[in-house]
């Protein structure tokens, strides 16, 4: 993963998301488009398209998240703050990171090599050090390309019993992609909700 980090500077994927809700044994899926990029400064920048079932945009950059629902016209603003390094931990998880930088996060346990779409994987299981991830989700595994240094798939286990599968196909690694993809095209009559 370390050098995988080093040369990354972009990646694009096509995502499905398997959201497991335990209390009413239910699965409900997105579908869309997920952009990563490093900036000159060498931060991580996101930006996702959710396709369906309803259209949403998301932005992370410079502290901030930003999401876009086109259904209701309304914006959501947060600011990351001191919270941003436990956010970044789990957002930006197999997409440019460093295996060194995980370990500062996360325990991590190597739980063997597994197949996903034809590629060989290592699969790892990751359980948060913050306190603050560790109340959203107890444990993360991920399955990561080893020629690639990239995550194929993640499941997000939160405390509550309720998970997360995200699997990544048709990734495309440090092409160029537009500026375009990071900002927010919204309609003129917008309410912008700010959050904390």
């Amino acid at each position: 993963m370390d050098a995988a980090a080093a040369q990354f500077r972009s990646a694009e994927a096509d995502f499905t998301w398997d959201q497991y809700q335990k209390v009413v044994n239910e699965t409900d899926t997105q579908k869309g488009k997920i952009y990563f990029r490093r900036s000159n400064k060498g931060e991580t920048q996101m930006a996702m398209e959710i396709q369906s079932p309803d259209r949403k945009y998301l932005v992370f950059m410079n502290g901030k998240m930003s999401i876009y629902q086109p259904k209701i016209e309304q914006v959501n603003e947060y600011d990351t703050g001191k919270n941003r390094a436990e956010l970044e931990s789990f957002l930006l998880l197999g997409f440019g990171g460093r295996g060194h930088d995980l370990q500062q996060q996360f325990e991590v346990d190597f739980a063997g090599s597994e197949t996903v779409d034809g590629v060989k994987t290592a699969k790892l299981e990751l359980s948060p050090k913050s306190p603050k991830v560790k109340n959203m989700f107890d444990k993360i595994d991920i399955w990561v390309d080893a020629g690639r240094g990239v995550s194929l798939k993640q499941q997000l286990f939160e405390p509550s019993g309720d998970y997360r599968i995200a699997h990544y196909i048709n990734i495309r690694l440090n092409s160029k992609i537009s500026d375009d993809v990071f900002k927010l095209h919204t309609s003129g009559k917008v309410k912008t909700v700010k959050g904390s």
